[in-house]
């Protein structure tokens, strides 16, 4: 039993979660599913190339890996203000709930970019350098962590 692991009773109990970091130029994609895998892992990007493009990516992944739910990331400072970026993420979510018939969730993704870099920095899988082509799939996975954490903690009440 790890950090990761929930109830079995849990509602999320061997769900397949997809988690996503938005970007501009890239969208960071991690995976995990409750209770099977050991823990949240990288799964890759999807080049942010307009809605479309998005969509059809988003799809083949969520088809190929039976996904049941997805998480976004929204970003923001560290008081807890709203950015433009954030905004921009808003949208994004808002999207992809209007495409999508899956449960969408929000997790706060305060400093996981600045998270996946240490661990990059610190890991001899990327040695020791911080990767910029997985450095968005691993910001996605700090996001699924923090979220499973989260339901973990909830659960727990």
């Amino acid at each position: 039993m790890n950090e990761f692991t929930l109830p079995s009773d849990h509602k999320l109990n061997l769900k397949t979660i997809l988690a996503l970091d938005f970007g501009e130029k890239y969208i960071g994609v991690a995976s995990f599913c409750v209770n099977r895998d050991p823990y949240p892992t990288p799964y890759g990007r999807i080049a942010n190339k307009g809605e479309e493009h998005v969509i059809k990516e988003l799809r083949a992944i969520v088809e190929n890996e039976c996904v049941e739910l997805i998480v976004i990331g929204l970003p923001h400072l560290i008081d807890g203000k709203k950015t433009t970026t954030t905004a921009k993420a808003q949208v994004f979510l808002d999207m992809i709930r209007k495409r999508f018939t899956l449960l969408i969730e929000e997790q706060d993704e305060t400093l996981s970019t600045f998270e996946a870099e240490s661990r990059m920095k610190n890991s001899p899988r990327y040695n020791f350098q911080v990767d910029y082509s997985q450095i968005d799939a691993v910001a996605a996975s700090v996001i699924l962590e923090d979220f499973i954490r989260r339901k973990k903690r909830n659960s727990a009440l």
